[in-house]
């Protein structure tokens, strides 16, 4: 007869494992429409300062969605939230192969990139506060493993979208293809989830004041700071993700399909870095790892944009990768460090985080369009150096 112990056991490695299984879906469905854009771009005739503009619907509809998504969470309980959000972005990625290839519609086009900014906003804040109770019932740091599924799904879909590039594959029908694996996987994970009242018990004190709770949160100082440091390290990440394969294109001329290589050269990097980075963190601490690593992107990120032979234009993207891997699970981890206070963290430090995503693609759109989009790229070294300073807001409390 199995212990209570051993199925409660047994409950949380379920957990464990769709947890993982949603963030290679959000992964996957992230970096599908990212290793596609160049040829988005050229078929919808766009400049880099538009691709910006563009970009801006996803960043907008996901920051709307943040802002409420840990409340979200907390009344619906996050495997619902998570599972709806699947549902909405596959639809999304089907409006955006319509929108690209057959409409061939900038409008269409930004529906549907508001369409996944709000899907995948809502999705990412609920499976980062089921992946910190999670965390917190397992007693050991897993965080980072679960950013590694992440990037372990961007790899795949930035690898299909290179391989699909180099055939020849329209985009519409590549994307309607990933909308179908990102609409049904995730809905049939979720069950698996920790039940809803055990998963509020762990990240929301007091169910009629999780409203309250969401806006003291927004005057903590401690994780405001967090929210800037993964700001930073959004922006380190997203960058990469938005403009790499463009700016490899534009900036070395090389093929799109080299770009899109080069994009999973990134994604590759960084999902070692998450693997390694749960040893390191467990051996060092998050500051000196952080520290570290924050460094490494502002190395890659130079060589990336200034280096000419591409094999060392590669090993810089490594760098940028690696550099770029702990930020954002290191941040939800430090956000979730009091479970019965992980859910408000969590959306606030997300919220902060993704505002990156909401600023970088103008702006950087801008500097492209005057000084190039793999030169526009060094923004990033510029503004990693500061936010070296907010790192040490990670530290985990005194007990």
């Amino acid at each position: 007869m199995p212990t209570e112990l051993s199925l409660e056991r047994s409950t949380v490695l379920r957990a464990r494992n769709a947890v993982a299984l949603v963030f290679f879906v959000n992964g996957f469905s992230m970096s599908s429409w990212a290793s596609r854009l160049p040829e988005a771009r050229d078929l919808l005739g766009l400049t880099p300062g538009q691709v910006g503009t563009l970009l801006l619907a996803m960043s907008g509809g996901a920051m709307v969605a943040m802002a409420g998504a840990g409340t979200l969470a907390h009344h619906f309980g996050s495997a619902r939230v998570v599972g709806t959000g699947a549902i909405l972005a596959g639809a999304a990625l089907a409006v955006l192969a319509l929108g690209t290839s057959v409409a061939a519609s900038v409008w269409v086009t930004a529906l549907g990139m508001v369409g996944v900014g709000l899907a995948v906003g809502v999705w990412d804040v609920a499976m980062n506060v089921e992946a910190a109770s999670v965390e917190h019932r397992l007693g050991y740091t897993i965080m980072p493993r679960f950013h590694a599924g992440f990037s372990l799904g961007t790899v795949l879909g930035a690898a299909v979208g290179a391989a699909a590039s180099a055939a020849g594959v329209s985009v519409a029908p590549h994307l309607l293809a990933a909308a179908v694996v990102v609409a049904v996987l995730p809905p049939l994970a979720v069950g698996s989830f920790l039940a809803p009242e055990r998963e509020a018990a762990d990240t929301v004190e007091g169910t009629p004041q999780a409203a309250g709770q969401l806006a003291r949160t927004w005057k903590e100082p401690r994780t405001l700071l967090i929210g800037l440091m993964v700001l930073a390290l959004a922006l380190t990440e997203g960058t990469a993700n938005d403009w790499l394969a463009l700016a490899m294109v534009d900036g070395h001329q090389v093929p799109p399909w080299v770009g899109a290589t080069t994009f999973a050269v990134f994604l590759t990097a960084m999902t070692l870095g998450r693997f390694v980075g749960t040893h390191l963190l467990d051996r060092y601490g998050r500051v000196l790892v952080l520290r570290t690593t924050m460094t490494l992107a502002i190395v890659g990120v130079l060589i990336t944009v200034l280096a000419e032979p591409l094999p060392l234009v590669a090993f810089g993207v490594v760098l940028w990768g690696l550099g770029a891997s702990l930020g954002f699970p290191i941040g939800m981890s430090a956000a979730a460090d009091d479970p019965d206070r992980a859910a408000p963290r969590v959306s606030v430090v997300s919220a902060i985080g993704y505002t990156a995503f909401l600023a970088g693609p103008p702006v950087l759109g801008y500097l492209g369009d005057h000084f190039g989009t793999l030169q526009a790229l060094l923004l990033i070294a510029i503004l990693l150096v500061p936010s070296l300073f907010a790192v040490s807001a990670a530290r985990p409390p005194r007990t």
